[in-house]
């Protein structure tokens, strides 16, 4: 089959790979119809260090089941799923608390313990088939470009954007701030209004995307960035935001949450740290009584949930996809992201 392999920052290419199989009875074999870049793709895009053989990439797609392992109970072939962007067994103790990234015998794709490949391909095998896997009966591949946009945002961004808001106590008359414009915090914007958000400021600089949080629910947007952006969040919103939704996952990013959020009041991070010391102390959250919560969202939990808003057409989280490439052209998508010419691009094996 095809598939992106990253060779190195900066490197991808679509190479021939092996074709995947069940190899376990609890295993299903999945078609990817639709899979995307995400934002965090980019992180090993600009830092992996060169890889003779390559690795394979991606980690959000939808598809059709090919087949499935004997123990498989809840799926058939021809079934049309959503892949989540964790692989969970859906039966030990954190998939049960409905934290399905902490699975004990799960992981992630592209993961070599699991022998998972990635989602940028044309097949993945998916381990923990009946676990990780979510049925959406009377949807087909040949469904309509936005709902297979929209049911795609399921395996990530939009769980992730909703995770963020969860976790961020939003409740109806809530002031939030999130920080970025990428998918992943406009979709925050829009599961903040859902959760009842009063004002939602989006601290973003790119007007396409900000124009769209607004239309997502965004009452303000804030374009500045460092001190300056600070005191505009902090003027809006009268002394300082009590819910700062961060979805960037730069220390810049962070140490604007901090600066903006008020005593009291939780910063919630879902974009993927690329940084491991912050600011924590007494002058940053300690003294200020700061809840910091977040993390890798369990979309797993959250997709029945949020699937027949998806289904009705009542949410279009799909906006998000401006761009759409064939798998060939995946190396393209990546260029588009990293040059800020592409909010999110799909990629149609």
């Amino acid at each position: 089959m095809r598939a992106a392999y990253l060779f190195g920052a900066g490197d991808i290419r679509v190479v021939d790979a092996p074709d995947p199989s069940i190899q376990l009875p609890t295993d299903a074999l999945v078609r990817v119809t639709r899979a995307c870049v995400c934002g965090s793709d980019l992180h090993p895009h600009h830092s992996a260090p060169p890889s003779p053989a390559g690795h394979s990439i991606g980690h959000e797609f939808i598809g059709v089941v090919e087949g499935v392992g004997a123990d498989v109970r809840t799926l058939a072939a021809g079934d049309f799923v959503i892949a989540p962007f964790a692989v969970s067994c859906g039966e030990c103790e954190f998939c049960r608390a409905g934290l399905h990234t902490s699975c004990v015998r799960g992981g992630f794709w592209n993961d070599d313990r699991l022998g998972t490949g990635g989602g940028q391909a044309e097949a993945v095998r998916v381990p923990f088939a009946d676990g990780t896997l979510v049925k959406v009966p009377g949807v087909t591949a040949g469904a309509d470009e936005p709902l297979l946009a929209s049911l795609l945002t399921l395996s990530d961004v939009y769980g992730t954007g909703w995770h963020a808001a969860v976790r961020g106590r939003v409740t109806a008359g809530s002031t939030v701030t999130v920080i970025g414009d990428g998918a992943v915090g406009l979709l925050a914007v829009l599961s903040a209004r859902q959760l009842g958000a009063e004002r939602i400021v989006l601290m973003g600089r790119h007007r396409a995307r900000t124009d769209l949080g607004r239309e997502y629910g965004a009452t303000d947007v804030v374009a500045a960035r460092g001190e300056e952006g600070i005191a505009a969040v902090r003027d809006l919103t009268g002394g300082g935001s009590p819910i700062v939704l961060e979805a960037v996952g730069h220390l810049p990013a962070y140490q604007q949450a901090v600066g903006v959020v008020r005593p009291g009041g939780v910063i919630s991070r879902v974009g993927v740290p690329q940084y491991e010391e912050a600011p924590v102390g007494f002058g940053s959250l300690f003294g200020g009584n700061i809840t910091l919560t977040g993390g890798p969202a369990p979309v797993r939990a959250y997709i029945e949930d949020l699937l027949p808003g998806v289904l009705a057409g009542t949410v279009e989280p799909g906006r998000v996809f401006d761009r759409t490439v064939v798998l060939e052209d995946t190396p393209k998508g990546y260029t588009a992201m990293d040059d800020r010419e592409a909010l999110k691009v799909m990629v149609r094996p």
